[in-house]
């Protein structure tokens, strides 16, 4: 099986200037990094202790955020390197203000593109954020002996579905993994069946807090939100934004003054987005700094990243996307911290531990069709009661959670 990945990957090396030049084209690549991927390093390694993250897209990399501040702290680490895929992720890693952090994207795992990936960078420790599995990656790692680490994992039934279809390939790669931190406890119990060792369990690192998070939305919007009826639909996906405009129309037959928030998980579908909305007959803003808002807006739609956590902070009520279609739904912890009412649809398979808990919080209310959003959004709006401040609960989760990993991590580190 290692022979088939391994022919397979070189395929996609042999093809992958065509790749990116489509990529390119459709400015999904960095015109000027994108030979990082084919290993071509922009930077150069500096002395001392070097810990390496890859973290696949932004959400796994705002998962470890908190983590990487605790890290810059200490002075066994002289760099942390930062792998990415995305062009997306790229963006909000260079807002971080970390003196220690680089990033790179992460190359293609070809075995011998790979080898000079880790002779370059030469990692003290290496961690894979979530889900992330490169063979090539994790076979020369341990060759190397060089510790890895699966952090914050997470196998969904259906990706443990495919794998325990492959048992002695999972096994020869799960095992090479030195410690697994999962995330969840479906997940412990997939890691033990494809074989991995040396597996803790001490929750989601989602729920731990960056200490720099900053409020990124200029006057004019928040003044202009705070006079309607607002309420956010975020990390929304394909037919997802069309429900939620529906949703808006039905709404506003009651509220005149009403604004619907849409944050989609991907900005490169805006275009596509705001014609289907315009098609319902919606008077779209699509968010630009200092640009003039129209009093008579119905839908607010926002087209950059790292502004979620602006917005959850001037809105009451979130709808989290990815939830009515088979994606598996987004991560509720960031609305929440901001006092938030939580919406979802029926398909939450990726946070189920974390919905468990704030169903049985009474905190989020999953709805199935468009009759029952419109009843709870209708109820959140007239209610004069103050909810549940959840935010203190999930800090100190979160701190828990936080110092666990990083123990983890010092006990590798101090071997080294």
């Amino acid at each position: 099986m290692i022979l088939f990945y391994r022919f397979f990957i070189n395929l996609v090396f042999i093809l992958s200037p065509l790749i990116i030049l489509i990529r390119l084209l459709k400015k999904k690549e960095d015109p000027k990094r994108f030979q990082e991927k084919l290993g071509f390093f922009s930077k150069n390694k500096s002395k001392g202790k070097l810990i390496w993250f890859h973290a696949a897209s932004v959400g796994e990399f705002q998962s470890i955020v908190p983590l990487l501040e605790k890290l810059e702290k200490s002075k066994k680490i002289s760099k942390i390197l930062i792998t990415s895929n995305t062009l997306s992720s790229s963006k909000i890693i260079s807002k971080i203000k970390l003196k220690k952090v680089t990033h790179q994207f992460f190359p293609i795992d070809n075995d011998l593109i790979i080898k000079k990936f880790i002779n370059h960078w030469k990692p003290s420790v290496a961690l894979i954020v979530d889900s992330e599995i490169w063979p090539n990656t994790l076979i020369n790692l341990n060759k190397k002996k060089i510790p890895t680490i699966l952090i914050n994992a997470r196998i969904s039934r259906k990706s443990y579905s495919r794998w325990i279809k492959l048992k002695n390939f999972s096994k020869l790669i799960f095992n090479k993994y030195d410690l697994c931190l999962s995330s969840n406890k479906e997940t412990v119990s997939y890691l033990k069946k494809l074989g991995a060792k040396n597996i803790r369990y001490f929750g989601n690192l989602k729920y731990s807090q960056s200490e720099n998070e900053k409020i990124e939305i200029d006057k004019q919007t928040i003044k202009f939100i705070s006079r309607k009826t607002v309420w956010c639909a975020s990390s929304t996906h394909n037919s997802e934004e069309k429900f939620v405009g529906l949703v808006h129309n039905k709404l506003k037959k009651k509220y005149k003054n009403l604004l619907t928030v849409i944050i989609p998980r991907h900005i490169d579908r805006i275009e596509k987005i705001k014609k289907q909305l315009l098609n319902l007959g919606l008077k779209v803003h699509v968010h630009e700094p200092k640009t003039r808002i129209h009093q008579d807006t119905d839908i607010y739609l926002v087209n950059s990243f790292g502004k979620t956590k602006s917005f959850y902070s001037a809105v009451k009520n979130v709808f989290l996307g990815g939830s009515l279609i088979n994606h598996g739904g987004q991560n509720p912890l960031e609305a929440l911290r901001y006092n938030c009412n939580i919406l979802h649809g029926p398909n939450v398979s990726n946070f189920n531990e974390i919905y468990k808990f704030l169903h049985k919080q009474k905190i989020s209310k999953k709805v199935i069709n468009l009759n029952q959003t419109i009843n709870i959004l209708n109820k959140h709006f007239n209610s004069k009661k103050s909810k549940k401040n959840i935010k203190d609960k999930i800090y100190k989760i979160g701190k828990k959670i936080l110092k666990k990993n990083i123990d983890e991590i010092n006990l590798i580190l101090n071997k080294k």
